[in-house]
């Protein structure tokens, strides 16, 4: 019985009303939500894959893809916006080669575009792995991603 199966069965007589609370056990057990996944929950709710999916991708809360071993968090608030956050997530772009809401090919990083973090006096901000980047610039993030990369081989 894989994954989903398992949390499926601990919702044995559940409705479409059950649908976020499932779609966040899957997550949090699998790490993201497949075409499989969705294919699976919506046969045990017995409302149409579209519907799971469309709900899905109302929340940003769900993500389609697996993270990476360290997953950024890129703040664009308004504090980070007159900071320079644009400059930031440009960078990141171009280091990583992937868009928000990716995974790079080797599996390191991943990175997502996030509304506030809640440090707005380091402007411009970045989180990764809950980690907070203050000030950060084009620069800083090549260093950093350096940094990680480096990491990310010694384990």
């Amino acid at each position: 019985m894989n994954e989903v199966q398992e949390i499926l069965k601990q919702h044995v007589n559940a409705h479409r009303d059950h649908l976020i609370p499932i779609l966040q056990e899957v997550q949090e057990k699998c790490g993201f939500l497949n075409q499989n996944s969705i294919i699976q929950i919506a046969e045990h709710l017995n409302i149409p894959a579209s519907k799971v999916y469309g709900v899905a991708t109302f929340y940003n809360q769900f993500r389609f893809h697996p993270q990476g071993k360290y997953n950024i968090q890129v703040c664009r608030g308004t504090a980070c916006h007159v900071k320079g956050s644009a400059v930031v997530l440009d960078a990141l772009k171009k280091e990583l080669g992937v868009m928000p809401n990716e995974t790079t090919s080797d599996g390191i990083f991943s990175y997502e575009v996030v509304a506030c973090i809640g440090a707005c006096g380091l402007a411009p901000v970045i989180a990764i792995d809950g980690q907070f980047h203050a000030k950060v610039n084009s620069d800083s993030i090549k260093d950093l991603l350096s940094e990680y990369r480096k990491k990310g081989d010694a384990k």
